[in-house]
């Protein structure tokens, strides 16, 4: 298993086999109202709307999506959750700054984003006609099983985010998969990764529930570490971390796919003479 921090070609579709990266935790330092559950996979703000700042434990191998899916909002703040990158140390920090913006940001080396559906997109260089020729994403029964991201290839299949089991799940996961909620909705799967450039920076990127937003920054430091940032911020209140897997899915994952897509409702895996855990592996995950 390579190291996070050794560079990891994730997304090579001409390698036979690529290396896992370890799973992705939140750091131990964060801000002051975050409180991380002992896996180091959940984190939540216990008060207030601010104060909290969380940051991935290692820094990010190119290509690897550092997500996280919100799990709990909070009504009566204006505001939602923050992302990006910084190449500063969160072990270094002399005191974890109140907001990423624009405290974090104002220390330097730090590009964090509000979440919005169209936030910050930078034009490519080449020109706006080389922009428009990107190729929209398609309909979701369409949609490919990878996620292309400039040299990257990731699977879509965890990337989107999926209702709570119930009647209409099967309605409301169309959504998710076309990505029309809002973006910043209970249960949205969240992301944020670098792409190295021959120049020797990179371009960093937002995903939104499997759909790539576009570079949001370019000109990053990809020779420096780079560690993700997530700013639990006002209306959201916690976050979870969700694993991807990048070279060969797992038999496990293979199963859970062939099973989803032989029921017409999630509901209807209940009915199914599978083991417990694996029917709950095929609904909740």
């Amino acid at each position: 298993m390579a190291a996070v921090s050794e560079p990891v070609d994730l997304g090579a579709p001409w390698r036979a086999a690529r290396p896992e990266p370890p799973p992705t935790r939140f750091h131990r330092v964060h801000g002051a109202n975050i409180r991380v559950d002992p896996s180091g996979t959940r984190a939540t703000r216990v008060e207030s709307f601010a104060h909290g700042l969380c940051f991935s434990r290692e820094p990010l191998a190119p290509g690897q999506v550092f997500l996280v899916e919100i799990e709990e909002k909070e009504l009566g703040w204006c505001g939602h959750l923050r992302l990006g990158l910084t190449a500063l140390d969160p072990a270094t920090l002399a005191a974890v700054p109140e907001f990423s913006l624009p405290d974090l940001v104002s220390l330097g080396h730090t590009w964090v984003f509000a979440i919005t559906r169209h936030h910050n997109r930078v034009p490519r260089e080449d020109g706006p006609e080389a922009e428009a020729a990107v190729p929209s994403r398609p309909p979701a029964l369409l949609v490919e099983p990878y996620l292309c991201i400039e040299q990257f290839r990731i699977p879509r299949d965890r990337l989107v985010g999926r209702s709570r089991p119930g009647l209409y799940s099967h309605l409301l996961d169309q959504l998710y998969e076309l990505n029309v909620l809002p973006p910043t909705a209970r249960r949205s799967r969240l992301g944020v990764l670098f792409c190295p450039r021959p120049d020797g920076t990179a371009d960093m990127h937002i995903v939104i529930n499997g759909e790539d937003m576009g570079p949001s920054a370019r000109g990053l430091p990809a020779a420096q570490p780079l560690y993700a940032v997530v700013d639990v911020f006002a209306s959201t209140k916690s976050v979870r971390l969700v694993q991807l897997e990048y070279g060969l899915p797992s038999l496990q994952t293979l199963c859970r796919l062939v099973i989803q897509r032989s029921v017409v409702h999630r509901l209807a895996i209940d009915g199914l003479h599978l083991p417990k855990g694996l029917k709950d592996f095929c609904k909740y995950e």
